[in-house]
């Protein structure tokens, strides 16, 4: 594990340690998150050299493929390792032809937690991630969540699930959602270029709660900036490796799920944790992103 991979976080009053360059599966998928990977056998070895290289913190879900990623990382790490921690998050399903709807009625949840309970094939999931379907499916929107975090919560009184996070969200939700059971994480779209969430992300730091931008590269839309190009070439390092890097030292809270289904990509992610960036980078990155709606 390279120095810098690890992390010191409390979830449900237990303190763990978490690498803070992970691992996100949407990539294990094939074409648009849909249907099965091109090469299963790299996907397997994807997942297996970022447990050997120190990742313990995988990010997936059970509409991903749909079903696909969940059974690949059975397939290739079960038994899992007492220190692994499994991400997942429910809120969404798959139409026949790719589409993404809303799955957002507490039946639909508790039924998404026995799908990713059954093809992760475990008795309890670590954390569940409540994604909130916002303006379509994109941008957070201001709406109560509290039966729909509630039905979640009855699950971990159950013992089926042991921590929740919250995904495209707003401050006013965790407080709501914290007001029934502990928000352990956030998982919003954030990256140097994308910085609404600046101000959140300071929120949530002091309140303990663990931010994960999901799309740290940019996703579908890969980060394009004349500024990140320059500076990474001056660090004689990748654009993307930058951009990583940047995230890691914004706050100590962060957590990256950069996900890949290559190997190569993979190491080459995970060796972010060793980039420092002097002052002046961080100075020049910053102006990357225009802040334009914090969130206070």
């Amino acid at each position: 594990m390279t120095k810098k991979l690890g992390g010191q976080f409390t979830f449900a009053g237990t303190t763990v340690s978490i690498s803070r360059v992970g691992y996100g599966a949407m990539q294990l998928a094939g074409h648009g998150v849909f249907g099965p990977p091109r090469d299963r056998d790299e996907a397997l070895a994807v997942l297996r050299a970022a447990v050997e290289a120190g990742v313990n913190h995988i990010d997936t879900s059970d509409f991903y493929g749909p079903h696909v990623t969940n059974q690949i990382i059975r397939e290739a790490l079960h038994p899992y390792a007492d220190s692994l921690t499994i991400v997942t998050k429910v809120g969404g399903r798959r139409g026949p032809a790719g589409e993404w709807f809303p799955a957002q009625s507490p039946a639909e949840l508790v039924s998404a937690v026995q799908d990713n309970l059954r093809n992760l094939g475990v008795d309890s999931l670590d954390i569940v991630n409540l994604r909130l379907w916002g303006d379509n499916g994109h941008a957070p929107a201001e709406e109560s969540i509290a039966e729909r975090f509630g039905a979640l919560a009855e699950l971990c009184s159950q013992g089926l699930v042991r921590n929740l996070g919250l995904s495209n969200t707003t401050r006013k939700q965790v407080e709501e959602a914290a007001a029934i059971a502990p928000v352990v994480c956030v998982q919003n779209f954030y990256n140097v270029a994308h910085r609404e969430d600046d101000a959140f992300v300071d929120w949530l730091a002091q309140q303990s709660i663990a931010y994960v931008p999901f799309f740290p590269l940019g996703g579908f839309t890969p980060l394009q900036s004349t500024t990140l190009t320059d500076v990474a070439a001056q660090l004689g390092v990748t654009p993307m490796q930058t951009a990583l890097a940047w995230l890691l030292q914004r706050s100590p809270n962060l957590l990256l799920i950069p996900g890949t289904s290559s190997r190569a990509h993979l190491h080459e992610n995970l060796a972010a944790a060793e980039l420092v960036l002097p002052v002046e980078v961080v100075t020049a990155l910053n102006a990357i992103g225009a802040v334009n709606a914090p969130q206070a």
